[in-house]
């Protein structure tokens, strides 16, 4: 008998399972879990990392880390959940970076998409396809899709920013690609005021002064940056003003939040977490929300916003 009439013969189920597992196939009805269920499943966690410990790791690695040693100076934080031990949350990656007084970092391209949110720091510069982009506390500098980028530093001391990228979501779905620029640093070619590269915290304030409150009240006076700023993240600006409250609410998209300034307490899916600025919370799908605003607060928010918008999965709720 060969071994296709040995299958199709069999007797028992256990050992059909069997026969089906030594050919990689799998019996739809006896999963172990199911592939389909009513919500998003609560695999990741709201999780907070805080400003004040990110900044002392890095000051450690300022004097035990040189760029000869890491390309990039940086702080993965990754979300408890899962297992993981990358992703901040499923589909991005948050990271706290720094570079020290006459440092310049290598430039190289990629196929995730990246931004950065400055936290601390004057006088320290980016690289974007050619274009010297100088970074001030609170700009949003881009890095899309396969663009050279490098940073470097004409400052007196060290200048701090957190990275967001889509690296998960590229590794889920294989199309990753890395270069090293091949003359090392990128020469600069221009030297703009304005970039599509960047977002100035300056023109920024302007935007949210001319915005109306949220009338829904799930947020404060919100703006988005760019339309999306990058294919695969959306980024929001939000102000909140001391003693308010926002609407509860929830979200398929996952959501990475940074504080730009003040402090308040978020309440994420039941659990509290105080912040202040710098910090970062993971907020992942359909998990409920809501901000109570002790001092006057901007909160910077990256989402994949726009792939679930794309794919028709987008759902908003309380």
């Amino acid at each position: 008998m060969t071994e296709t009439a040995e299958l199709a013969a069999t007797g028992d189920l256990e050992t059909l399972y069997r026969r089906l597992g030594t050919r990689s196939i799998g019996a739809g009805w006896n999963k172990k879990t199911p592939s389909l269920y009513p919500e998003p499943k609560k695999n990741f966690s709201p999780f907070q990392w805080r400003w004040r410990d990110g900044k002392a790791a890095l000051d450690a690695a300022g004097r035990l880390i040189n760029t000869d040693l890491a390309e990039r100076r940086n702080l993965i934080l990754h979300n408890p959940g899962d297992p993981n031990d990358y992703a901040t949350v499923h589909t991005l990656i948050a990271a706290y970076q720094m570079i020290l007084p006459g440092e310049k970092a290598r430039s190289h391209r990629h196929t995730p998409n990246a931004l950065r949110f400055v936290l601390d720091g004057e006088g320290s510069y980016t690289i974007v396809d050619g274009e010297r982009l100088d970074m001030h506390p609170n700009d949003v500098l881009l890095t899309p899709n396969w663009c050279w980028h490098g940073h470097a530093s004409d400052a007196e001391g060290a200048c701090s920013w957190m990275d967001c990228l889509d690296v998960p979501m590229v590794h889920f779905m294989e199309p990753m690609f890395y270069e090293q620029h091949p003359e090392v640093y990128e020469p600069v070619r221009a030297t703009p005021v304005e970039s599509d590269y960047l977002f100035a915290w300056d023109r920024v304030q302007i935007d949210l002064d001319s915005t109306a409150p949220d009338p829904e009240g799930r947020y404060g006076r919100r703006i988005e940056l760019g339309s999306p700023a990058l294919r695969s993240i959306a980024l929001h600006m939000n102000r909140l003003e001391a003693g308010t409250a926002t609407r509860r609410t929830r979200t398929t998209a996952n959501q990475i939040l940074c504080v730009a300034e003040g402090t308040g307490t978020s309440i994420i899916d039941g659990e509290a977490f105080d912040w202040e600025r710098g910090d970062i919370l993971a907020l992942p799908s359909w998990r409920p929300f809501e901000h109570r605003i002790e001092t006057d607060a901007t909160l910077f928010e990256m989402s994949d916003e726009p792939l679930i918008r794309a794919m028709g999965w987008l759902r908003m709720g309380d």
